[in-house]
């Protein structure tokens, strides 16, 4: 467990007890991240990340005060998730998520759609740099690939 800057919140590994918190926050986010997705894709995703991206995925969850507020879910070194309570943003969480999985993995890569004003934005002031634009195809949306300087290729 990793405590961040505020010494009541703290990053810690998940667990399936984390599940239902976590998909709250995920539909939270979600909404204000990706309002241009389609309501049968999004739908579609939520069911995939109670069975399917949870757990599989290197998540770490981000509390504050034993409550959840965000997470980073990992396959390898790419990002395949980063939400935050959007009650929480601006306030370094984000960044303290991806310095966490940083300092485990190192440099990393993610994909993240391209009408995405709240994630892309992030990335970039983080950091990282444009490498893709390709047509995700489930959800008809273009995705940029973007990467850390350093980041290990796919």
């Amino acid at each position: 467990m990793k405590r961040t800057t505020e010494s009541k919140t703290m990053i810690r590994e998940y667990t399936t007890s984390d599940t239902d918190a976590l998909i709250g926050i995920w539909d939270k986010a979600n909404a204000l991240a990706h309002p241009f997705l389609a309501t049968d894709f999004v739908a579609f995703v939520k069911d995939a990340m109670r069975d399917t991206y949870l757990p599989n995925a290197e998540t770490w969850v981000l509390e504050d005060d034993g409550n959840p507020i965000g997470f980073i879910a990992m396959i390898g070194n790419e990002i395949g998730g980063l939400f935050l309570d959007p009650d929480h943003h601006g306030r370094g969480h984000g960044r303290a998520m991806v310095d966490h999985v940083v300092g485990i993995k190192g440099p990393l890569r993610v994909e993240v759609f391209k009408e995405n004003n709240v994630g892309r934005p992030f990335y970039e002031r983080y950091g990282f740099e444009f490498v893709e634009e390709f047509l995700h195809e489930p959800s008809g949306a273009m995705t940029f690939k973007m990467s850390m300087p350093g980041a290990a290729s796919a």
